[in-house]
C-alpha cells in the first residue's frame, strides 16, 4: 500500500476514522517544510508561527541537518546501547562542552527527558542526601506542562491531563508557579525531604507566562541555601528560543539537572538530553536507566549538525532581536481584542479578548485563511513562535497578516 493522499478532507478523514481521537489540529494538512514556510496538500504556503512546539527553530528541513541525517542513515542508524558506536562519544564531548556540564544522558522525547530528571534527582536525593527512600520528594508549580506520561500529569493542576488516569505517582509538591514565598515556606518547612524543583523558565503551554524579573535566579538561590537541586526543564525555553541559549541565562541561573528536547534535532528526530555534573549524574549506575534508542548514532549526528547550526547562523542574537520587534508590532494594533502581549525572544503570546463571540480559534482561522498558522493554548491565548531563522522582512509581513486576522473581527 502506498501513500495517496489527493486533499486535505481525505487526509483529516483518515485521521478521524484510523486514528485516536486525542488531538484537535487546525484544519490544514501539511505536505512540505521549509525554511520558515510550510505547504498543505493543495499547494497553498503558510508562514509557520509554531515551530512545531518550538520544535524547528532551525527551520523546516534545514540542509546541514538533513545532509547529517542522510549520511549517517546510509552508514549505520542503530546499535543499542549494549555496544559503543563512534558517534556518540563525540556528540557526548560536544554538547557537555557547549552547555557546560560534566555529563549527558542521552534520551529520545521531552518526556523521556523529565522522566530522567525525576529519577536522577530523586537517586541523588536518596544516595546523596539522605532522605529516605519512602519520603523522597520533588516539588513544581501550577500551570506546568511537562509531558504526558502517568508520572508526569501527577504533578499537573490541569483536570485535562490528570483526569480519570487512575491512582497517580506520589512524591510530588506543587505550588504557585513566579511566587518565590511559595519556594520558600515549602523549603523551609518540608526542605529535608525534597530533593528538587521543576521549573518551566517560561512557562510555555500555559501561554508563555513569563516570571517576574528574578523569579529564577531568587529560586536557584533557595535551592543552594536548602540543599535541593534546581531542575530546569528547557525543553522548549531552550536552544536559544528566548534571545539565549537558555532561558536561564537571562538571569546567570545554571541549573543542576538541565532538560533539552525539541529543537535538539531542528525537528528532525525525536532527541532528547538531560545534562548534570558528576555528583548528580553518576548517582545511576549502569542497567539502572537507559533506553534502546537514547544516544543512537543516527540522532547523536542530527542533534550535533542542529547545535552547530545554533551558533554559526546566530540563532540566538536574531531571536532577541527579531522578537523585541515582534511585541512592539502587536502592542501597536489598535483593537479591544488584545488583551496582554507577553514573551521573550520568539516565544511570544498574545491572550485575545472575545469580539462579537469570535475567540482565539477563530483569529487562528482567519491567520490560516491569511497564510499564517498558530494554534490557540488555554481558549484565549495563541502562541506565536517562529523558526529562528526568519528575516526581519518575513516578520514584518507575518505582522501585518496578524494584524489584518485580528482586525477583521473589530
Amino acid at each position: 500500500m502506498t501513500k495517496k493522499i489527493t486533499s486535505s478532507q481525505q487526509a483529516i478523514d483518515m485521521e478521524e476514522k484510523y486514528g485516536a481521537h486525542n488531538y484537535l489540529p487546525l484544519p490544514v494538512v501539511l505536505s512540505k517544510g521549509e525554511g520558515i514556510y510550510v505547504w498543505d496538500v493543495e499547494g497553498k504556503r503558510y508562514f509557520d508561527f509554531l515551530s512545531a512546539y518550538s520544535a524547528v527553530n532551525q527551520g523546516h528541513c534545514h540542509p546541514k541537518i538533513i545532509d547529517a541525517l542522510k549520511k549517517q542513515a546510509e552508514t549505520i542508524t542503530l546499535t543499542s546501547r549494549a555496544f559503543y558506536n563512534d558517534c556518540l562519544g563525540p556528540y557526548e564531548q560536544y554538547i557537555t562542552q557547549y552547555f557546560g556540564y560534566d555529563k549527558v544522558l542521552p534520551m529520545n522525547t521531552g518526556a523521556e527527558g523529565v522522566e530522567t530528571a525525576l529519577k536522577l534527582a530523586r537517586r541523588w536525593g536518596v544516595v546523596k542526601k539522605g532522605i529516605p527512600n519512602d519520603k523522597v520528594c520533588i516539588v513544581c508549580c501550577d500551570g506546568n506542562f511537562h509531558g504526558r506520561t502517568i508520572t508526569i500529569i501527577s504533578m499537573s493542576s490541569d483536570p485535562d491531563s490528570y483526569s480519570n488516569y487512575g491512582p497517580l505517582t506520589l512524591g510530588f509538591k506543587r505550588i504557585p508557579y513566579n511566587n518565590v514565598d511559595a519556594l520558600e515556606k515549602m523549603l523551609k518547612e518540608q526542605g529535608e525531604n525534597i530533593a528538587g524543583f521543576l521549573v518551566e523558565p517560561i512557562q510555555g503551554e500555559a501561554g508563555v507566562y513569563v516570571p517576574d524579573e528574578g523569579y529564577l535566579k531568587k529560586t536557584y538561590e533557595l535551592c543552594k541555601q536548602h540543599n535541593v537541586l534546581f531542575i530546569a526543564d528547557e525543553i522548549q525555553t531552550g536552544i536559544a528560543r528566548t534571545g539565549r541559549i537558555l532561558a536561564c541565562d537571562h538571569e546567570n541561573v545554571r541549573p543542576d539537572i538541565l532538560i533539552l528536547g525539541k529543537a535538539l534535532s531542528g525537528g528532525v528526530l525525536p532527541v532528547s538530553a538531560v545534562l548534570a555534573d558528576d555528583d548528580i549524574m553518576l548517582c545511576i549506575k549502569p542497567g539502572e536507566h537507559g533506553s534502546t534508542f537514547g544516544g543512537f548514532p543516527l540522532a547523536c549526528e542530527v542533534a550535533y549538525a542542529a547545535l552547530e547550526v545554533v551558533k554559526e547562523e546566530n540563532l540566538m542574537e536574531k531571536a532577541e532581536h527579531l522578537g523585541k520587534i515582534f511585541r512592539e508590532k502587536m502592542k501597536a494594533i489598535q483593537s479591544d481584542m488584545i488583551e496582554i502581549v507577553r514573551g521573550k525572544g520568539l516565544l511570544n503570546a498574545v491572550v485575545i479578548k472575545p469580539v462579537k463571540g469570535k475567540d482565539a480559534w477563530e483569529v487562528c482561522m482567519k491567520m490560516k485563511e491569511l497564510g499564517l498558522l498558530a494554534k490557540p493554548t488555554h481558549g484565549d491565548i495563541i502562541r506565536f513562535a517562529p523558526p529562528l531563522v526568519i528575516t526581519e522582512e518575513e516578520l514584518l509581513t507575518a505582522c501585518e497578516i496578524i494584524k489584518q486576522a485580528i482586525l477583521s473581527f473589530e
